[in-house]
């Protein structure tokens, strides 16, 4: 695969009245706290909520009309299914998705009602892709692969384009990879605008299969990720090779600097990610000393990620910035000692979300209790002054819940 400018402003042409013009606006509040000027490219905001919608509906096209007829099969954790499954159905193209086994529910759910046809297989993307291979040969369909096809790539790389032009003046770009389709598509468009500008790749830590190879290392890795759209084993050799030659710097982030990144865009700018976003912005803020100064986009790659497990994430957050915090109590069993407690916290302008009384374990004496109060408060100075208030009081308190 040799992919060149020309590609990418072909699939502009194409797919340019069916794909949504995102907007690359600043992160007013990220910016004042990295002490960089950032700004995101919100490709969240697709039809799909994600990028990939580019270069399915980009492959699409390609297609010739007895193609079109016997129908297209991908294979995909989400986002690449969502973007085919949405395109292939406007275009009167039958569709089926494999996706693996664990997917989250609602991009199985979201894909269906695109009209695509789905069928779970396989312990990650690399397991799935072999039994949609085999479905592919069996019902003579035409196979969309995900990131090592020159059309699609093409068509991920329009967005870097946009860039360009909604700020000229970027220094830097950070992309997520995975497999290696999107910053490929990107950094050939970017690089060709302006050859000064850095590339950056960010992968989690758990999937770094890119940087391995690039680091003449065996990939080892593997785990869960919560970046799981871009848990890639295998990437594209036809993308690393476009990665070697126009991508300056990939660094990996961990599970833990990534769920802190989600928290932070929707915190600071209320958007709502997936992990991929989460691992770029990761990316920024473990290299921040060398940004400063410099004017860095970001791709938002998209906004597909679990209810369940943002839910989870939210409260998590809460609890890591003292927002939510959980005091343990040993107090007298005696009528009052809740009520004294109640006031005193509602007196402090924090609010008692859960209160767990334990009378029957064996951890306090038989005529004391153990009290759990979680309470909503402003931040972790806000809960020392409460601790400190109810200690003043007279009862025996301790923070169970703290970063």
């Amino acid at each position: 695969m040799i992919l060149t400018f020309d590609d990418v402003l072909r699939a502009r042409k194409q797919i340019k009245d069916a794909v949504i013009l995102t907007p690359t606006v600043e992160a007013t509040r990220l910016s004042m706290h990295l002490g960089i000027d950032l700004y995101l490219k919100l490709e969240n905001l697709q039809h799909t909520s994600a990028f990939k919608a580019r270069g399915a509906l980009n492959k699409l096209l390609t297609l010739d009309e007895n193609q079109r007829k016997k129908g297209v099969i991908a294979c995909s954790a989400g986002n690449h299914a969502q973007g085919i499954a949405y395109n292939a159905t406007r275009l009167g193209i039958p569709s089926t998705i494999v996706m693996p086994n664990g997917t989250p529910f609602n991009k199985i759910k979201r894909t269906q009602e695109f009209g695509a046809k789905v069928i779970t297989f396989g312990n990650g993307f690399d397991e799935s892709v072999g039994e949609t291979m085999r479905l592919a040969e069996e019902k003579d369909l035409t196979f969309i692969h995900p990131f090592d096809d020159k059309a699609v790539v093409a068509g991920q790389g329009t967005l870097g384009l946009e860039m360009m032009e909604q700020v000229p003046d970027l220094d830097v770009i950070v992309v997520p990879i995975g497999g290696g389709g999107l910053i490929a598509g990107v950094a050939t468009a970017v690089k060709n605008i302006n050859p000064d500008i850095i590339v950056i790749g960010a992968q989690a830590k758990n999937f770094d299969a890119v940087l391995a190879k690039r680091e003449g290392r065996e990939f080892t890795g593997g785990e869960a990720t919560l970046a799981e759209g871009i848990a890639v084993k295998s990437p594209s050799e036809n993308d690393m090779k476009i990665i070697d030659k126009l991508v300056d710097h990939i660094y990996s982030a961990t599970e833990e600097e990534i769920e802190k990144a989600i928290f932070d865009l929707i915190s600071d700018e209320k958007l709502v990610v997936e992990g991929a976003t989460g691992a770029a912005l990761a990316v920024i803020k473990n290299n921040i000393d060398t940004l400063k100064g410099k004017k860095v986009g970001m791709v938002v790659s998209g906004g597909n990620i679990d209810s369940r497990t943002l839910s989870t994430l939210i409260m998590r957050g809460l609890v890591r910035d003292g927002r939510i915090t959980r005091l343990r109590f040993e107090i007298n069993d005696t009528p009052g000692q809740l009520s004294d407690i109640s006031r005193i916290i509602g007196e402090s302008g924090a609010n008692v979300v859960e209160v767990i009384h334990q009378r029957m374990m064996q951890t306090v004496s038989l005529k004391q209790a153990e009290l759990n109060v979680v309470i909503e408060a402003r931040d972790q100075m806000h809960v020392d002054d409460i601790v400190q208030t109810l200690k003043d009081a007279g009862f025996k308190v301790c923070i169970k819940s703290r970063s």
